[in-house]
């Protein structure tokens, strides 16, 4: 007879096959979830550069229909709101110095035009910027002038 006390029975050996297999799974989640991070980043970077040039386009269009009004206010100095004349006219001078102001490297340019009869005047109005990849913006507004009465 056999002594079992001499031969122990043998142990089989529960080794799990896959060693390390969570650890691939959770960096591979970990890698999934930085893309997604990076992407939400870079979104964020889009709508605020977006959120930007709309306000100054904004901006924009408000001083040129400001300079609409100074002008309507003042119809009867019309050619002193011409370009080169603009920067002597006090009115056209400070509506000047407040694009520069306002706008990154902001120009404003008014241009009257001739008088095409009864009609009144044509007004010209370009407001410039640059915008913060440096690429030179711009926006224009035409109006007609008449003079009351």
């Amino acid at each position: 007879m056999h002594n079992l006390a001499l031969h122990p029975p043998r142990r089989r050996s529960v080794r799990p096959t896959q060693t390390g297999a969570m650890l691939l799974e959770v960096l591979v989640a970990i890698l999934i979830f930085s893309f997604g991070v990076l992407a939400l980043v870079g979104l964020q970077g889009s709508m605020t550069r977006a959120q930007t040039e709309a306000e100054l386009r904004a901006e924009a269009s408000f001083l040129a229909n400001e300079a609409l009004g100074i002008m309507w206010g003042d119809v009867n100095n019309l050619p002193a709101f011409n370009s080169a004349a603009c920067s002597a006219h006090d009115p056209c001078a400070t509506w000047q110095g407040k694009v520069a102001d306002r706008l990154p490297a902001g120009q404003g340019v008014i241009t009257i035009l001739p008088a095409a009869g009864n009609q009144g005047r044509m007004a010209e109005i370009t407001v410039t910027w640059r915008h913060s990849n440096g690429d030179q913006r711009t926006h224009r507004t035409f109006s007609q002038i008449s003079p009351a009465g």
